[in-house]
């Protein structure tokens, strides 16, 4: 049970305090008249601005409360390395029967675990949640076990009592890591690139060293080793080997004594992107498909087109030499004899043999295109006649043989059950919704290699396509995809077809037919496999530990079979189905809680300095506790402190008013009815 004296003004303050200046006042005037009452008016003057003040007797009946001491526990990965897990397990355990064993105290234990999406320790945020869940006027102290490498020291909170770190480190603790200071998210194939690297050495490191060996491998390939300076940054020109994705591992081997090897290497993907894609498009007649090419070909702005036209042809005789009928002299030896292995692509549209072009001319596009390169051939009228490109040094690489039929009727386009399954007409029907226009024409062929992807009038081979050597070939059998472009009978998916067709014979990574990759999503992988076959199998993933697994694929679409894998290690993981391999990285470069790894005070020296908290190093043993007041140290040698914050609950609560109205009218007037007979006798 607890008293005091509490004050409720019955008028604001101002106007009391002007009434006080008007009592003062009447007890100047009294003494200047020399009146015999004015102690009595003065006191009666005085019982009246103590009234209005209000005041009255509180009684409460009152509850104590415990004291509350927030034991955060830090779980991190970091936390992982050598003893640190131990000795916080066992230091948490000691304090916490300590504080129990305390009268009027209670332990909250806060652990910390690794914050996802590489995160790092977020202990902070941690103890903020737990101090929003307990009353501050309660909280008596915190006491942290951890490395001191927090992540989020920004968001510490205002905290009411001491902050005490006890820090799991050695006085004997290094480590060495890898950092990669810059690197590219893409690079263009056969340009340099630079990346920069540091190897550093940090704590109590042996001394003398001042080179290490470091270990690049691209793509989990067999690593190059090289030696490089320690401590400084390092430059590395890097050429990229292929397109698409490059995954990139650097690795200096694990030094004896240091903590951990799991800085020691960072993996770095890298996209590799084309510079520009040079397409030389042959026309040999004008007529409207010659412009879908060119609006195609043009509206790409990675794409540098030369075009070749004949506007003339031959057998119209007026005396003109041949040579002289092109708007300019066109380098026609240049392009097809000593530069055509400059260009990614080539494409005949509507072309046929008029005697411009010699017979080793298109022999050398012939061999172009057995040594990598891509010819797409565009086929009108022209290529059922007697003077078709197919006849000659072509009639090895092109996928169809023309039956010189011509079939002259409106048909609608269709992708087969094997375009279904290919990436350059999988989905169109997605692309472009609803029924397809028609076309008008189509040149009959007989298949003699490659697929075919799309079919036309009767079933007929449309769209083929067929691997020479180790180029690309393909063969649509119609000039008239232009009148998709042009909107007829509603047009159809043309731009989409043909970028796809185009990118796919220039060998872009995301339309081969047969391939195998994985999409990463933090520590999960989607594993994709994309083939031409109705059954893949499996999947093999080969973890960074050498552990291997499998996982059944499902088609999931025509062509696309997926399968899911988290993967319990971050690092670079292979895949291998059938002929296909490919690598990924799991998590970050570098994982945020290795970055630094020797235990700290400085990340959190501001927020114990804030109430005089104190730093102890567990491998001197487990601190003791004492009570301080609030505002001294809280630390000194071999103890650490907690302010007692006597808080209590209020059961009851009375209030009697020490001046009653009545009591105040009867002395009020017992005061001035004396002063005035004491100055009526005067």
């Amino acid at each position: 049970m607890t008293g005091s004296v509490i004050f409720d003004p019955l008028l604001p303050l101002w106007l009391i305090a002007c009434l006080a200046v008007v009592v003062a006042a009447g007890l100047a005037l009294a003494l200047w008249r020399g009146l015999a009452g004015w102690p009595l008016r003065t006191l009666a003057g005085l019982v009246i601005l103590a009234a209005l003040m209000g005041p009255a007797y509180q009684q409460e009946e009152r509850i104590p409360l415990s004291d509350i001491v927030l034991l955060v526990e830090d779980e991190s990965a970091s936390q992982g390395l050598a003893d640190r897990a131990e000795s916080t397990k066992e230091a948490a355990a000691v304090l916490a029967a300590r504080l129990e064993a305390r009268a009027n105290t209670e332990v909250r234990r806060v652990r910390v675990p690794d914050a996802p999406d590489n995160g790092g320790t977020q202990a902070m945020t941690a103890l903020a949640q737990a101090m929003a869940e307990e009353p501050l006027g309660r909280i008596a102290g915190v006491i942290m076990l951890s490395d001191g490498l927090v992540h989020d020291a920004d968001r510490a909170p205002e905290i009411p009592a001491p902050l005490h770190l006890l820090h799991t480190g050695r006085d004997g603790d290094w480590d060495r890591r890898l950092r990669i200071d810059n690197a590219p998210a893409f690079a263009i194939l056969g340009e340099e690139v630079q990346m920069t690297l540091t190897v550093t050495d940090d704590g109590a490191a042996p001394v003398g060293v001042t080179s290490v060996p470091l270990d690049i491998s691209v793509d989990g390939e067999e690593s190059r080793r090289f030696e490089v300076p320690l401590g400084e940054e390092i430059t590395l020109p890097l050429v990229l080997p292929h397109g698409g994705r490059n995954v990139l591992q650097f690795t200096t081997p694990a030094a004896e004594g240091e903590l951990t090897d799991r800085n020691n290497t960072a993996l770095v993907q890298i996209n590799g992107v084309r510079d520009r894609l040079s397409v030389l498009l042959v026309s040999g007649q004008p007529h409207q498909g010659t412009r879908t090419w060119r609006n195609l070909l043009k509206s790409d702005s990675s794409v540098d087109l030369v075009h070749f036209t004949i506007l003339r042809p031959p057998e119209k005789q007026d005396g003109v030499p041949v040579r002289e009928l092109s708007l300019i002299a066109f380098p026609t030896r240049e392009l097809f004899l000593e530069k055509v292995d400059d260009f990614d692509l080539i494409i005949f549209d509507r072309y046929r043999r008029r005697g411009i072009l010699p017979t080793i001319y298109l022999e050398n596009i012939r061999q172009y295109v057995e040594n990598g390169g891509a010819v797409l051939f565009a086929a009108g009228p022209d290529f059922a006649g007697a003077e078709s490109i197919y006849r000659g040094p072509f009639e090895a690489i092109v996928p169809g043989r023309p039956t010189a039929r011509v079939v002259e009727e409106g048909y609608r386009p269709k992708v087969t059950a094997l375009g279904e399954r290919h990436p350059v007409t999988a989905g169109l029907d997605r692309e472009f919704a609803g029924d397809w226009g028609r076309w008008m024409r189509q040149i009959e062929i007989t298949q003699t290699g490659g697929d075919v992807v799309m079919s036309g009038v009767g079933d007929r081979p449309l769209l083929l396509l067929d691997r020479v050597g180790e180029g690309r070939v393909a063969l649509l059998a119609s000039d008239h995809a232009w009148l998709w472009g042009r909107g007829f009978e509603g047009g159809g998916p043309q731009l989409e077809l043909l970028r796809r067709l185009a990118h796919w014979m220039m060998k872009e990574p995301e339309l081969e037919e047969e391939a195998l990759w994985a999409e990463a999503t933090g520590q999960q992988m989607r594993v994709i496999r994309r083939s031409l076959d109705g059954e893949v199998g499996s999947v093999t993933i080969t973890t960074p530990s050498g552990e291997v697994v499998e996982r059944p694929l499902a088609e999931v679409s025509p062509g696309r079979f997926e399968a899911m894998y988290d993967g319990p290690e971050i690092g670079l993981y292979r895949l291998e189905n059938g002929e296909q391999s490919a690598v990924i990285g799991l998590g970050p470069a570098a994982a945020v809680e290795f970055e630094r790894t020797i235990a700290s005070a400085e990340v959190l020296q501001a927020a114990i300095d804030a109430e005089n908290g104190g730093i102890w190093a567990l491998q001197d043993g487990v601190p003791t506790i004492r009570e301080v007041r609030e505002g001294r140290p809280a630390a000194g040698r071999g103890w650490i402190g907690i302010t007692p914050r006597g808080a209590y609950e209020t059961q009851s609560l009375r209030q009697m008013a020490i001046l009653p109205p009545w009591l105040v009218l009867l002395l009020v007037s017992s005061l001035i009815l004396t002063g005035w007979l004491r100055e009526g006798r005067r």
